[in-house]
């Protein structure tokens, strides 16, 4: 079997990271204006539509940092940025959740949904802005239901997002989706927002989020909100996926080494240089707003985006 760690032709983070990179920006400069980047969700406004990442199990990676994922939800709220966190156990989250950070939680679909309904009942108790579920992380590498840390997973359906809707009276999101189809039956189970993902790469030769992202906005229109993930790091990544219908979008393991260096410090300096940059270009674009990003400010292999 193939190294994970190598590079390979059906590797998707390769295959999205030469996309984004294919896609030009057109210069407006005359008439342009220092711009917003301020963003809402959910009824409340942030200084950033760059959203933290939904981290789980980040000592294994960061072993340098003994509270990793503290520093990580520190310097969420220190950006005043919408923070993910991805799985943890109950007495982590609350320890976690009384950092402060405005936070959406993403739950794994567990085959016991007791376990489901128990984070979601956590979230709410400590005032998180939103749930989710990772529901592109169903199976193994042999097609069958994962396992993780003892815990068996399962597919979910449209029924059991309709369940989970009406299971909490938070807003909540659907993590990975990657299709029209998927994307327009969780506007029929009243999901409140999807987020564009393979999930660093967990199928091959998946598609890159912001190709299959204007196809998705046509569909589901201004019903959902859509966030954008996969490869991500710097603020030029963030304005194309804004341009290209997405409200925010999500840096992942760029984010690694900065803490893994300078921990909260790293992170928020890495943050508010995306930050920098984001603001740069849409000015350089003409643009005054976040709302202002449309299709037409870019080019994707040497032609015009189509509106």
């Amino acid at each position: 079997m193939p190294n994970e760690e190598t590079f390979r032709p059906s590797d998707a983070s390769a295959i999205t990271r030469r996309y984004l990179d294919s896609i030009l920006l057109e210069m407006r400069i005359i008439n342009a204006v220092t711009p917003s980047i301020s963003f809402d969700l959910f009824g409340k406004t942030f200084d950033t539509p760059i959203m933290m990442p939904a981290f789980s199990h980040l000592h294994l990676f960061v072993k340098e940092r003994e509270d990793g994922m503290g520093e990580y939800f520190r310097a969420a709220k220190a950006l005043n940025a919408v923070n993910f966190v991805g799985m943890t156990t109950l007495e982590e989250y609350d320890r976690l959740a009384a950092i402060g950070a405005t936070t959406v939680r993403i739950v794994k679909p567990y085959a016991d949904k007791d376990q489901i309904f128990a984070r979601f009942e956590q979230a709410e108790k400590t005032g998180a802005l939103a749930v989710g579920m990772d529901i592109d992380h169903i199976f193994g590498r042999n097609g069958s239901p994962d396992t993780v840390h003892g815990n068996l997973l399962a597919p979910q359906s449209t029924a059991d997002l309709k369940e989970y809707v009406r299971s909490t009276k938070l807003p909540f999101v659907a993590k990975g989706v990657l299709s029209v189809r998927d994307a327009v039956q969780c506007v029929e189970a009243g999901v409140q927002a999807i987020f564009l993902s393979h999930h660093h790469g967990r199928v091959p030769f998946a598609i890159p989020p912001l190709m299959i992202l204007p196809e998705i906005r046509k569909a589901v229109g201004n019903s959902i909100r859509i966030f954008v993930d996969c490869s991500i790091s710097t603020g030029a990544d963030v304005l194309k996926a804004l341009a290209l219908g997405a409200d925010a979008a999500s840096p992942g393991r760029a984010l690694m080494e900065p803490l893994r260096k300078d921990g909260q410090a790293g992170v928020e300096n890495y943050i508010r240089g995306m930050n920098d940059q984001l603001s740069m270009l849409i000015a350089y674009t003409g643009c005054k707003t976040l709302s202002d990003l449309e299709p037409s400010i870019l080019w994707i292999n040497g032609k015009p985006a189509e509106p």
